[in-house]
């Protein structure tokens, strides 16, 4: 009997030394690269929109518009699109596609493209995935994908792949667990638009990643709760806000404001990537 015992023991131990490298292989790498999809806007003067209550008179933030390819295993995400490409002071100088393209990436490798929200400068490539699914939260779809209300609020011919039925879509009503490992989640931020999303990627040597969307726009709008006139509900995005903040400090993340040229260098400069 201890024999047999003895042999069961053996038995499991060498079943848990095997399998526990196999679980740790099986986790998919994940990583977060940053890239420049608009051309810096230099110091730009934030006191008539970015505040309803006046509170930056003649304060000047360097603006940028930053894009981000998410890999997760084999899958890749690109999480906002930024400005379109063309003649426009602040388009890109290199198109999403070429940038994919120095990753040795092509637009139908990208499994989805995540938007934080509808405005233009967040939207401007979006076409160039039509093979993608669509993640948009469902308060910005409505407006996009309704005739009556589109055209006054958000452009929606970047999205006429999805609007017409040729690709796939997914309107987000709560936060999305990406992958279902809780690697990547879009966080449902309204308040900015309907159905704003920021970002939360959790990487195993920088930690966890928040990424604003427009949640923010740069620092001194994110310490002093700031609300942009063009936001369309105050109270929303205050509590949104106030959402995010708390995220950040409980789980000790990195925050990346978007448009904030000194926030997005906390990431590697591209092709490098944050693991």
């Amino acid at each position: 009997m201890r024999r047999l015992f003895a042999t069961l023991a053996l038995g499991a131990c060498a079943s848990l030394c095997l399998s526990t490298p196999a679980l740790a292989q099986s986790a998919p790498v994940v990583t977060l690269t940053r890239l420049e999809c608009g051309s810096p806007a230099g110091p730009v003067d934030v006191s008539a929109r970015f505040s309803d209550t006046w509170a930056y008179d003649g304060l000047k933030v360097p603006i940028l518009f930053s894009c981000y390819l998410i890999r997760h295993g084999d899958d890749y995400m690109v999480w906002d699109t930024g400005n379109p490409v063309g003649s426009a002071a602040t388009a890109p100088k290199a198109s999403l596609v070429d940038l994919l393209a120095q990753l040795r990436l092509t637009p139908a490798q990208v499994k989805y493209v995540a938007i934080s929200h509808y405005h233009g400068d967040h939207t401007g490539q979006v076409s160039e995935f039509p093979q993608s699914t669509l993640l948009i939260g469902k308060g910005d779809w409505d407006v996009l994908s309704d005739p009556k209300t589109q055209a006054s609020v958000a452009n929606p011919a970047p999205f006429a792949n999805w609007i017409s039925g040729g690709g796939k879509v997914q309107p987000l009503t709560g936060d999305r667990d990406v992958f279902g490992d809780g690697t990547v989640v879009i966080l449902n931020m309204p308040g900015h638009t309907p159905g704003h999303r920021s970002l939360l990627v959790r990487l195993k040597e920088m930690g966890n990643v928040l990424i604003s969307g427009d949640v923010t726009h740069f620092r001194e709008n994110y310490e002093s709760n700031g609300v942009p006139t063009f936001n369309t509900d105050r109270a929303a995005s205050l509590a949104s806000l106030d959402r995010f903040k708390q995220i950040a400090a409980h789980l000790k993340a990195t925050v990346i404001i978007q448009h904030d040229g000194r926030d997005v260098p906390k990431l590697p400069a591209f092709p490098a990537a944050a693991k």
